[in-house]
C-alpha cells in the first residue's frame, strides 16, 4: 500500500537494480528523451543555486534538454543556458555557502522586482566545512543562515517548485589533503540541521520546500567510483537529474511508465456508467438470492407425517435461474474489475520498473519446464495437433511469454526473436484451427461466428470501458479477431469449398488453392502498401477500434510483423487433412507418422531446421532487420516443432496436463497480465507486498491466475446466455449489441472531444 505518496518516495528512497538502474520505492521512473524534456519545460525558467555539486547536477539536467552541451565555463561563477527553440532558460548561480549573499539572491525573487523561477534547486555545505576547517562555529552559523532562508524558500514554494538538495557523503580515502576536514560525520550534522529547520518551517504551511534526500542513497552506493571522493560519478548525477525531471514533469506529461508523482486519473463518464452497472448487478444478484432462499425455505421438501412420502415444490422458475446466472456472472465480473482498477488506475498499490537479468528469465523457464514434464499423461487421441496437444502448446508458450514480460527480457534480442516465434505460433494455430473447423464441419452459420467473436472480445471490451483504454491497446485480440474474419470470409464466399464437396471431385482442391493464392496476394499487397492499409482502417468506426495515439501505425506494424503465419497455418491444415483423408500418414498410438525411414529423415531435417533458426535468431544484431525477415522465416521453426512433436508415436501419445490447463485460459492470462500482474499498462510490475520481491511475485501470480480462470468461466457462462442458438433470438441480440456499440462509440467520441 501507500502507493499514493509516490512523490515523497521518489525524493527520499529507492534502491539500485544492478549497477546503474535506480528503482524508487513504490513507483516507476520514466526515462525522458530530450524532446519530451523540452515539451515539459517549454517557456520555463529553472535555477540551480549552490556549490560545485549543484553545478554537476545543473549540467546533467541541461544535457536532458540538449545532450550536446559540454561542461565548460567558469567553474566558480554563474553559468547560463538557453534553448531558444522551446524558450527554456536554465541558470547556475555560484553560491557555495549558505550565507547572506545567497539569502539576498533568494529574497530578490520574493519581492517581485525580479521574475520568479519556475523551479529552484538549491544546496550547499561542503565549502563551509572546508573554509572553516570543520569547526562547530561554522555549523552554528549554517543553522542561523538556513533558518533565515527557510521562510523565503517557503514563500517561493507557493508559486514555484523548490528543492533543497542534501549533501552527499564523501569517499574519505580519496579526498585530497585540502579536503580532509570534509568528513561524513560533519556532512550528516549539516544535513540533519537542514532537514530539521526546513521541516519545522513548513509544518504549519501548505507550501513545502521539497527535501531532495535520495541523492545521499545513490551516493552511498556509487561514491567509491568518484574521481576525487567529493563529486559524484557521471552516471549517478544523471540519475539525480532524471529524478528531478520525473518529479516535475510526470504530472504534466503523464507518461505511462512514469507512475511517480502522477495523480490518479479522474473517472470518465463511461467508467462511471460501468461502475453503476456493476453495482446494480451486485445489488440485483443479492436481492434475487435472498428471494430464492426464502422460496426454498417455504417450498423445500418435507415429509408428510401421515403417508411418510415427500412433498416436492410444484413451482419451477427457469427464467429466474437464467437471470440469476446472468447477474451472478456480472456480480463476479464487477468485483474482479474493481480489483483491476485498484491495481492499475488507483494509486493504491505500488509499481516498480522491470529489470532484466539472464537468471530472472531462464531460471523460471527451467522450473516450469520441469513441472510440465512431471505432469505428463496419455492423450485421449493420437492425431496430429489434437486438442490436448494444442492446449499444451498454448499453455507452455503463454507461460514463457508471461516470464518474458515480467522479467523485461525484450531488451535481450535473442530472447525477443524467439518470443516473436511464440506469438506467431499462436496465430498459426488460429489459421490451422479455424480452417480445420470450417473445412470439416462446413458450418458458416452466424451462431458460430458470434460465439467465436464473443469469446475473443468480451474481456477486452469490458477492460476498454473500465480501464479507459482503446481496443487496439490489447493488440493481440484485434489481431486474432481480424484474422478470424479473414479466414471466415475466404472460405465462406462463393464457392464454398469444404471437405464434403471435395470427396466427389478432386478439382475442388484446386479451387481452394486458388482462394488461398488470392488471400496471399492481398496480404502481400497490403504489407507493402502502408497507405492503402491505413486508408482501410482509417474510416470511422474502424478507426476508433484500431487507432492508438491518434493513428493506425501501431496496428499496421503488429499486423505486418506476422502477416504470413495465419496463411501458413491454413495451408498446413489443408495439406495435413488431405494427407489424412488419403491415409498417407499413420496416427495410431505409438506409430511413427510416416514409414520408419521417412520419419527418421524428416525428424532429422526438422531438428536441424529448428536449431538453425535458433542460431540465426541468437545471432541477430539489429531488431529492425530481424523483424523484416521474421514473417517469412518464423514458419520454419513452427513447422519443425510440430514435426518433432508429432513424428515419434510415443511423443504424440502423451501430453502435459500442467501446460494444457494453462492453455485453456491462455487468452485470459495474456490479457489480464496487462493490469493485475504487470502494472502501468505492462510497463512495470505490480507490487502488493513491498520489500519481498519473490514473495510478492508468488502472491500476485496466484491471484492473477485465479482471476484469469474465473474470467474464463464467466465468459463461457455468458456466451451460452448472450449468444443463443435460435436464429431469430440471435438476430435480436445482434441488434441490441449493435445499438450498444453505437452508443458506446458516440459516447467515446463526445468524451474525447471534451478532453481536447
Amino acid at each position: 500500500f501507500k502507493g499514493d505518496d509516490t512523490c515523497e518516495y521518489l525524493l527520499s528512497s529507492g534502491r539500485f537494480l544492478g549497477e546503474k538502474v535506480w528503482q524508487p520505492h513504490s513507483c516507476m521512473m520514466h526515462k525522458y528523451k530530450n524532446s519530451e524534456a523540452k515539451n515539459c519545460l517549454i517557456d520555463k525558467h529553472i535555477v540551480f543555486i549552490g556549490d560545485s555539486r549543484i553545478r554537476q547536477l545543473f549540467y546533467s539536467f541541461i544535457k536532458l534538454i540538449n545532450p550536446q552541451v559540454k561542461e565548460e565555463g567558469n567553474k566558480h561563477g554563474n553559468i547560463p543556458f538557453e534553448d531558444k527553440s522551446a524558450s527554456i532558460k536554465v541558470d547556475f548561480l555560484w553560491y557555495p555557502e549558505v550565507n547572506g549573499s545567497m539569502r539576498q539572491r533568494i529574497k530578490s525573487w520574493t519581492e517581485g522586482s525580479v521574475a520568479k523561477p519556475h523551479i529552484i534547486v538549491a544546496g550547499a555545505a561542503t565549502w563551509s566545512i572546508k573554509i572553516h576547517n570543520g569547526s562547530n562555529e561554522a555549523l552554528t552559523q549554517y543553522k542561523i543562515n538556513i533558518t533565515s532562508i527557510a521562510p523565503l524558500l517557503e514563500k517561493l514554494a507557493k508559486s514555484s517548485d523548490v528543492y533543497w538538495v542534501l549533501q552527499d557523503p564523501v569517499y574519505e580515502d580519496m579526498l585530497s589533503d585540502s579536503r580532509k576536514m570534509i568528513t561524513n560525520e560533519k556532512i550528516d550534522a549539516y544535513n540533519e540541521a537542514a532537514v530539521r529547520i526546513l521541516n519545522s518551517s513548513s509544518r504549519n504551511s501548505k507550501a513545502k520546500v521539497k527535501v531532495f534526500s535520495v541523492s545521499k542513497l545513490i551516493a552511498q552506493e556509487t561514491m567509491m567510483k568518484s574521481a576525487d571522493g567529493l563529486h559524484l560519478p557521471e552516471s549517478s548525477r544523471d540519475t539525480n537529474a532524471m529524478i528531478l525531471m520525473n518529479v516535475y514533469c510526470n504530472k504534466i506529461m503523464k507518461p505511462i511508465d512514469g507512475s511517480c508523482c502522477q495523480p490518479q486519473p479522474p473517472l470518465t463518464p463511461i467508467q462511471k456508467l460501468a461502475f453503476c452497472f456493476f453495482t446494480l448487478s451486485i445489488i440485483g444478484y443479492l436481492i434475487i438470492s435472498l428471494i430464492h432462499r426464502n422460496n426454498f425455505r417455504k417450498n423445500k421438501s418435507c415429509t408428510d407425517l401421515e403417508s411418510g412420502e415427500e412433498k416436492k415444490p410444484a413451482i419451477s422458475t427457469p427464467n429466474v435461474s437464467t437471470l440469476e446466472m446472468l447477474l451472478h456472472s456480472f456480480c463476479k465480473l464487477g468485483l474482479i474489475m474493481t480489483y483491476f482498477y485498484l491495481c492499475d488506475r488507483a494509486n493504491l498499490f505500488m509499481k516498480e520498473n522491470k529489470f532484466y537479468t539472464h537468471s530472472s528469465f531462464f531460471i523460471p523457464i527451467v522450473y516450469i519446464l520441469v513441472l510440465g514434464v512431471f505432469y505428463t499423461e496419455n492423450t485421449k487421441e493420437t492425431k496430429v495437433l489434437n486438442r490436448e496437444q494444442t492446449d499444451e502448446w498454448k499453455g507452455w508458450m503463454q507461460l514463457v511469454i508471461l516470464i518474458y514480460h515480467i522479467s523485461g527480457a525484450s531488451t535481450f534480442l535473442p530472447v525477443y526473436m524467439h518470443i516473436r516465434v511464440l506469438v506467431a505460433a499462436y496465430l498459426f494455430q488460429t489459421g490451422y484451427g479455424h480452417f480445420s473447423y470450417f473445412w470439416i464441419k462446413g458450418d458458416f452459420g452466424v451462431y458460430r461466428v458470434c460465439q467465436v467473436l464473443f469469446r475473443l472480445n468480451f474481456l477486452v471490451v469490458v477492460l476498454c470501458i473500465v480501464m479507459d483504454r482503446p481496443y487496439q491497446f490489447y493488440y493481440f485480440v484485434p489481431l486474432v479477431t481480424v484474422w478470424f474474419m479473414i479466414i471466415y470470409a475466404t472460405l465462406a464466399i462463393w464457392p464454398q469449398i469444404v471437405q464434403k464437396k471435395t470427396n466427389g471431385n478432386c478439382l475442388w482442391h484446386f479451387g481452394l488453392l486458388l482462394k488461398l493464392i488470392c488471400l496471399l496476394t492481398c496480404i502481400y499487397f497490403l504489407s507493402y502498401s502502408q497507405g492503402a492499409f491505413e486508408k482501410i482502417f482509417s474510416f470511422w468506426p474502424l478507426s476508433k477500434c484500431f487507432e492508438l495515439n491518434g493513428n493506425v501505425y501501431e496496428w499496421w506494424f503488429r499486423w505486418k510483423l506476422d502477416r504470413y503465419v495465419v496463411f501458413h497455418g491454413m495451408l498446413f491444415a489443408f495439406i495435413y487433412l488431405a494427407l489424412q483423408k488419403r491415409q498417407m500418414i499413420s496416427e495410431g498410438k505409438g506409430d511413427p507418422l510416416f514409414s520408419n525411414r521417412v520419419s527418421n529423415v524428416v525428424l532429422f531435417i526438422s531438428i536441424v531446421s529448428f536449431l538453425t533458426y535458433s542460431i540465426w535468431a541468437s545471432s541477430c544484431k539489429n531488431k529492425t532487420e530481424c523483424n523484416e525477415l521474421h514473417p517469412s522465416v518464423s514458419v520454419v521453426q513452427i513447422l519443425a516443432f510440430i514435426l518433432i512433436r508429432n513424428i515419434p508415436g510415443y511423443v504424440r501419445s502423451v501430453y502435459s496436463s500442467f501446460f494444457a490447463w494453462f492453455g485453456k485460459i491462455s487468452l485470459e492470462l495474456f490479457i489480464c497480465q496487462y493490469h493485475i500482474w504487470l502494472a502501468a499498462d505492462t510497463k512495470g510490475i505490480l507490487v502488493l507486498i513491498p520489500g519481498y520481491p519473490m514473495f510478492n511475485v508468488l502472491v500476485s501470480t496466484f491471484i492473477f491466475v485465479c482471476v484469469a480462470h474465473e474470467i474464463s468461466q464467466i465468459t463461457n457462462d455468458l456466451a451460452q446466455i448472450v449468444v443463443p442458438k435460435d436464429n431469430s433470438t440471435l438476430l435480436k441480440r445482434l441488434l441490441c449489441v449493435a445499438g450498444f456499440f453505437s452508443g458506446l462509440l458516440l459516447f467515446s467520441a463526445m468524451q474525447d472531444q471534451s478532453r481536447h
